[in-house]
């Protein structure tokens, strides 16, 4: 008894350890693309070494945020890494303001430049990263969900993976058919500030991430970009609304997701930390540790499709869009 109660101390205390052993600390980033100094939080694993080249996680504030949320988060990603649902990575996190992680209309401000351009490899070389886009991902969180979809949908060739939670965004191909509903936290000053005043109709569709999917779509499928989206059936944004219309646009456009709706979940909440960890297996399982081949899913997919060619239904058929949700009068 003695001893199982003295081993049990022992691994909590190792436990705690380790814990321990995970560190953030904040850098500063001189660029002419933005405001100036940048902060960026970075989170290293326990046990990291600089010659290891591990990946790299960015992960994104939401609006009203700024770098001090990977330390809110910090807890959730040591917990994966302790029950090895997610591998060891650097995690990063910039302060980028309410910028949408956009370059402005008016050139003023220029971040998603910055982002791809000078931040992610200023870390990969400060930290000893791995430079494959298979080791590079980025999640976030409201505005940084969307700010993921605008990284990973522009910039195939550089992620392996996106994890886009509760996505900031609109139910819409065009601004003008926005409604006040899906955008009510961000008034008309707000829009002109990024989109140019009055809001530039083309510029705000070409970062729109549903007409994002349909101008990339060639070069998503291509890379094989994994891409996760969710949100909570209770957003209290509406968010679930724009985030069920991308998977739709996505479902008829045949580019590979995987998406949940949260029961009862709202934007913030004790539901966030669980699903966090959620995103987190998603980007271990489809981007650091793809899944193996598979002999009987294989075999049965080869039986179905000799069945379905049988039936007059070629390989090259495209998907179906979504039917009418409602009775036609």
């Amino acid at each position: 008894m003695l001893r199982a109660l003295l081993g049990t101390v022992l691994a909590l205390a190792f436990a705690g350890l380790a814990h321990a052993a995970t560190r953030v600390e904040t850098i500063e980033l001189q660029s002419r693309l933005v405001p100036s100094p940048v902060k960026v939080s970075v989170l290293l694993p326990d046990g990291y070494d600089a010659g290891r080249k591990l990946p790299l996680l960015l992960l994104l504030h939401g609006g009203g945020g700024d770098n001090g949320f990977l330390a809110r988060m910090k807890p959730t990603v040591e917990a994966a890494w302790a029950a090895k649902d997610f591998s060891a990575a650097v995690v990063a996190t910039p302060d980028v303001g309410r910028s949408l992680y956009m370059d402005f209309k008016d050139g003023s401000q220029k971040w998603e430049t910055f982002i791809v351009s000078e931040l992610v490899p200023e870390l990969r070389r400060r930290y000893g990263l791995s430079s494959e886009r298979s080791r590079t991902m980025v999640t976030g969180v409201s505005m940084g969900g969307l700010g993921s979809l605008r990284l990973g949908f522009d910039h195939p060739e550089m992620f392996g993976g996106l994890a886009a939670m509760e996505p900031g965004i609109e139910p819409a191909l065009s601004f003008d058919d926005v409604r006040m509903r899906n955008r009510f936290q961000r008034d008309d000053k707000f829009f002109r500030s990024i989109f140019g005043d009055p809001v530039d109709r083309a510029f705000w569709q070409k970062a729109n991430p549903a007409n994002m999917v349909l101008a990339n779509k060639a070069a998503i499928l291509k890379s094989g970009l994994a891409i996760y989206i969710e949100v909570g059936d209770l957003d209290m944004f509406k968010l679930d609304e724009g985030t069920e219309y991308l998977h739709r646009v996505m479902w008829d456009n045949g580019v590979p997701h995987e998406y949940r709706l949260v029961r009862n979940a709202d934007h913030t909440g004790r539901t966030v930390t669980a699903r966090f960890r959620d995103a987190l297996r998603f980007l271990d399982r489809e981007v650091l540790n793809p899944p193996a081949a598979d002999p009987v899913r294989d075999e049965n997919k080869g039986r179905i499709d000799r069945l379905r060619r049988a039936m007059g239904v070629p390989d090259d058929e495209p998907r179906a869009p979504f039917p009418p949700t409602s009775p036609s009068r």
